[in-house]
């Protein structure tokens, strides 16, 4: 039974993934061990295999394992908590065990469409505190007025503190029309509660118009949403699509994207790109590897690309890849700050593993982990209702239409970018 019975690649800000290194580590043979623990044992061979911190959080792992197995396990829920514990002993809330139903569920997210109030949710590294990422584009969450860095003190009346991960996703989660309150803390106002209703949650990443600037330049302005599995297709028909429409520059609008899957947000960047690297992955052997773009692009037409706190992970990895290779210039405000790696493993009984693998660079080798991306202009964004985006209340929006009407040559000067030695990830 090997232990990568398959691999789900996504990069959101709970997963962004790619392959991690195989390590040898002793393991007593397997006949010794019930099904549970075998279950158990194969969530620690995983780790001790790839997991990037190579101190296992200042701890001797294989004790982690051998206190994991020291009491009987029972059933499958048994082993479900015990791998729990150990895992939270890494300190690390990226790294997590998923039952089947999460997982099931998390690769229903990346298909495309989902059941429930429409959060992208994280916990906040630093506070342990629960947070909103960002709310999903006309989901129940985001039409009742919840928004990015919300932390969320209760679901249902449970206090959020002792949750993981996915603990609070499964309790948000349930059938189209049912109810679930939420209390929410934001910062400058007082606890409030919010009962939101869930739905199905349609996720077309792509929202594509063309407009004029108020000097009549054609402007294509496009909003990409998540990195779904549809996302770079639907991306690269709008362009297209735009292009014949005689749009002279581009608007990319990634304010509120929290991420999505990998290949998704490499095969955009080379969208946008004649060549350069888009970004470079570090694992615990400190070994680089690369993606690079060999062009051609779909359009050298000047881009600026809006960005908030919001925009976090796969959306920080474009940001900083067309941003470093002089492709773009970026507006708004500071990115969410995650450049940690994770790759997802699927355990020999449907259930799932998250584990930290790698951290990634931009292509000037910037570590935004934490710290998040510095757009070229800031421009600060007071709340907006969702149908002021990218209109006249809109000052991120204006002040692109202005950079591009000031300045139209702005992004299509091709740049050589930031070359990098090092292979090229697939």
């Amino acid at each position: 039974m090997g232990f990568m019975q398959k691999q789900v690649f996504r990069l959101g800000f709970s997963l962004l993934l790619a392959f991690g290194l195989v390590l040898g580590a002793f393991i007593p043979p397997a006949t010794a061990l019930t099904d549970d623990q075998k279950l158990v044992s194969e969530v620690w061979r995983i780790v001790n295999r790839t997991y990037l911190d190579d101190t296992f959080n200042h701890q001797n792992w294989s004790q982690a394992r051998q206190k994991a197995l020291e009491k009987p396990l029972k059933d499958h829920e048994a082993a479900y908590a015990a791998i729990q514990k150990m895992l939270k002993t890494l300190g690390d809330p990226f790294t997590r065990f998923l039952d089947p139903e999460q997982y099931r569920s998390l690769q229903v997210n990346t298909s495309g469409e989902l059941t429930g109030v429409g959060l992208q949710i994280a916990l906040n590294p630093e506070t342990g505190q629960l947070e909103v990422v960002t709310p999903i584009i006309d989901s129940p969450a985001d039409m009742a007025g919840i928004k990015p860095r919300d932390r969320i003190l209760k679901i249902e009346g449970i206090v959020t503190d002792n949750l993981t991960l996915d603990e609070a996703a499964a309790r948000m989660r349930g059938p189209a029309g049912t109810a679930v309150t939420l209390v929410i803390a934001r910062e400058g106002i007082e606890e409030k509660e919010f009962r939101i209703v869930r739905d199905r949650i349609e996720l077309n990443p792509v929202i594509a118009d063309l407009r004029l600037s108020p000097q009549g330049t054609p402007i294509g302005y496009l909003r990409l949403t998540q990195f779904n599995a549809n996302a770079s297709m639907e991306l690269a028909h709008a362009i297209s699509s735009l292009e014949k429409k005689g749009a002279a520059a581009y608007i990319l609008d990634l304010r509120n994207n929290p991420g999505g899957l990998l290949q998704s947000g490499i095969e955009i960047a080379r969208q946008w790109l004649n060549s350069g690297t888009i970004v470079y992955t570090v694992n615990r052997q400190g070994i680089q590897g690369s993606f690079e773009s060999f062009g051609p692009a779909l359009t050298d037409d000047p881009l600026v690309i809006l960005v908030n706190e919001g925009t976090a992970s796969a959306s920080e990895i474009l940001a900083g890849a067309l941003q470093d290779n002089g492709r773009a210039t970026l507006v708004g405000e500071t990115t969410f700050g995650k450049g940690l790696i994770q790759s997802l493993f699927e355990l020999s009984d449907g259930s799932g593993l998250a584990v930290t693998i790698a951290k990634y660079e931009t292509p000037s080798h910037r570590d935004i982990n934490k710290l998040g991306i510095n757009p070229d202009q800031v421009i600060p964004q007071g709340s907006m209702t969702r149908t002021e985006i990218a209109t006249e209340a809109d000052m991120q929006y204006q002040a692109a239409l202005e950079l591009l009407q000031t300045n139209p040559v702005l992004a299509g000067v091709e740049e050589a970018g930031v070359q990098g030695a090092g292979s090229r990830g697939e």
